[in-house]
């Protein structure tokens, strides 16, 4: 959605202010049949095929019949420009902007990509109409409309969720969904099941937290689930309930979206050639009765960099990476003694770290679903260490 940022920052900022000053957003009073010719909507964004885009979007329109003024209310717009981009996103300091665009220009976007806009107009009272407009007019202000972005907790579907909940003169009354209690990994694995590496990266980046059931309003991160536990919610006041959709509309059809494949080989691909690699340099080596210490220090290498990218997430603000058993296994430690392996020289205390790393990692997997590949990554390093210990021992006896 940065497309829209930088198409629409000046007009926003001058909208923001006109809402603002308006007598409309000033008065105390509600004129019903002033509100009565507004209609509220959820709008629902189905996934296309970018990266960023997998998950989905969110966004509330804003549709006064009367007057013709048609306004998408979108969380979603962000600015790569913004300096130490993908650092601030590692540590979960990502900031995004809430902007409004004419309605008008919101569905081409999501058609020309091929997703479909489903439209969910609210059942609410001019009163309810008159409060949720206020409190857009209040989001939009510049000192309100940049938020801190959390992919689970905070996003651009739980903030239209939010507005609308607290702006209700009512008790919202979910229907209950059996047997629906997926994890965090479960609905991004979801989202991702065409993108092998993004499932892959995700995995690595998700901790323990990331695998625990998961409660109706935390599953709400995605759009898809927010818009139907609105079409089977409720709003109880004055002793009835009422829908809390009145209308369900699709603006946009579903289109023909091109699938392009990730990286020829797949992650379970590459762990599986790393291992056939491995079996037969081990073997090589149990011949000549001598190591290949250059490809104990390669592997050494690559767990110690990707430990690296661990390490740091322990500090993120993201709070379902801060306990990560694959740390266990991939931490910055093989870097502290790959020289003592090139030189061969008082490297036996490391392949005793690397054994209890092993044995750990793999007690871990029974708290923690672990990327794919990750095992056989362990039982290649478990293979470098039987190895070495074995050719070890011979030559001391």
């Amino acid at each position: 959605m940065k497309q829209f940022k930088k198409i629409f920052r000046t007009f926003c900022l001058f909208f923001g202010c006109i809402l603002t000053s308006t007598d409309t957003f000033a008065s105390k009073d509600v004129n019903a049949e002033r509100w009565d010719s507004v209609e509220i909507s959820l709008l629902t964004c189905s996934p296309h095929e970018e990266v960023y885009s997998l998950y989905g979007h969110t966004a509330i329109r804003y549709h006064d019949l009367r007057t013709g003024d048609d306004y998408a209310f979108n969380w979603g717009s962000f600015s790569f420009d913004k300096p130490f981009f993908v650092a601030r996103f590692v540590f979960g300091l990502t900031d995004y902007e809430l902007v409004a665009l004419p309605f008008k220009y919101f569905c081409p976007y999501y058609q020309e990509w091929g997703s479909s806009v489903t439209e969910q107009v609210l059942n609410l009272t001019p009163s309810e109409t008159y409060k949720i407009w206020q409190a857009l007019a209040e989001n939009l202000k510049p000192e309100n409309s940049v938020y801190r972005y959390n992919y689970f907790y905070d996003n651009c579907s739980t903030r239209p969720r939010d507005i609308i909940e607290k702006n209700l003169e009512g008790k919202l009354e979910y229907q209950p969904r059996e047997n629906y209690t997926p994890s965090y990994r479960e609905m991004t694995h979801e989202c991702t099941r065409n993108h092998d590496w993004a499932t892959f990266g995700n995995d690595m980046l998700l901790g323990v937290k990331a695998d625990q059931p998961t409660k109706r309003e935390q599953q709400e991160f995605l759009p898809e689930n927010l818009m139907y536990d609105f079409d089977h919610a409720q709003i109880y006041a004055d002793g009835n309930y009422r829908p809390l959709v009145k209308e369900r509309r699709m603006l946009v059809a579903p289109g023909v979206q091109i699938i392009e494949p990730d990286f020829i080989c797949p992650p379970l691909t590459v762990f599986g050639l790393l291992l056939v690699i491995t079996i037969g340099i081990s073997l090589l080596e149990w011949r000549r009765g001598k190591t290949f210490k250059y490809y104990d220090g390669l592997l050494m290498l690559a767990q110690g960099l990707a430990g690296c990218v661990l390490f740091v997430m322990l500090f993120s603000q993201h709070p379902t990476t801060s306990t990560n058993l694959q740390i266990l296994l991939l931490n910055p430690l093989p870097l502290f003694y790959l020289p003592s392996v090139l030189k061969r020289k008082g490297n036996t205390r490391w392949w005793t770290v690397l054994i209890m790393m092993i044995a750990l990692f793999a007690i871990g997997r029974v708290f923690q679903d672990y990327a794919e590949g990750m095992m056989i990554l362990a039982l290649c390093l478990l293979i470098r260490y039987c190895i070495n210990i074995k050719l070890r021992n011979n030559k001391i006896t």
